[in-house]
């Protein structure tokens, strides 16, 4: 069996797409494919006609979209955990939960708040305060709307780990290395107290990225 995950090692995406590997016990190949190179391959422009990341490559079966990719993995590895409620009202608020984090959570938590007062440092270059600020604003919209839906269970949509756990729980997991995202979370304790939970995982432990130059 050969599993080949294409992405770039700051990608919330690759991660999300990494953790439902590790949470399945599904080993995988990584190649580093940058999406903001001028230049990226023609090889892998057949993978991802837009460039972007991640694609996964399961015996020869090519997939792009992290939500298409994530289900994949559910399914064609059919070993426990299940990553997908078998309750209707529960898989329908898994989608929602997923879809609210990619339409409003993305922008502000990790490429305004995360990329800028995290990222854009560590690459020696100049944070943006402005858009720090935007995202700090905004946050607590989204933060305030994911908390409403969490089930205040063990896991965002009950008793079990989802696919909307590790949709969340990569973009958190950046945005609380900002001084200013770990300063709101606790202002969301239903959320601080599943993100204390799932934080501690081992599946979160192995897909850290680790600082690269």
């Amino acid at each position: 069996m050969s599993v080949v995950l294409h992405g770039y090692h700051l990608s919330v995406y690759l991660r999300i797409a990494r953790l439902a590997l590790a949470e399945k016990g599904v080993a995988c190949e990584r190649v580093e494919v940058n999406p903001f190179a001028p230049d990226l391959p023609a090889a892998y422009l057949e993978l991802h006609p837009f460039g972007r990341v991640p694609v996964l490559v399961h015996d020869g079966f090519a997939l792009y979209e992290t939500a298409a990719i994530t289900r994949y993995v559910d399914r064609a590895f059919p070993g426990l955990p299940p990553l997908q409620p078998s309750q209707p009202k529960a898989l329908a608020r898994m989608d929602q939960v997923i879809g609210v984090v990619d339409a409003y959570a993305y922008w502000p938590l990790v490429r305004q708040v995360f990329a800028h007062r995290v990222i854009r440092p560590r690459l020696g270059q100049p944070a943006d305060e402005a858009e720090i600020a935007k995202g700090i604003g905004s946050a607590p919209k989204v933060l305030g709307a994911l908390e409403k839906l969490a089930s205040g269970d063990a896991f965002l949509t009950g008793s079990a780990l989802s696919l909307a756990d590790l949709h969340l729980g990569a973009m958190i997991a950046y945005f609380v290395q900002a001084p200013e995202g770990a300063a709101l979370l606790p202002d969301f304790p239903r959320l601080a107290a599943w993100w204390s939970s799932i934080a501690t995982r081992s599946s979160f432990a192995a897909t850290d990225p680790a600082p690269r130059p």
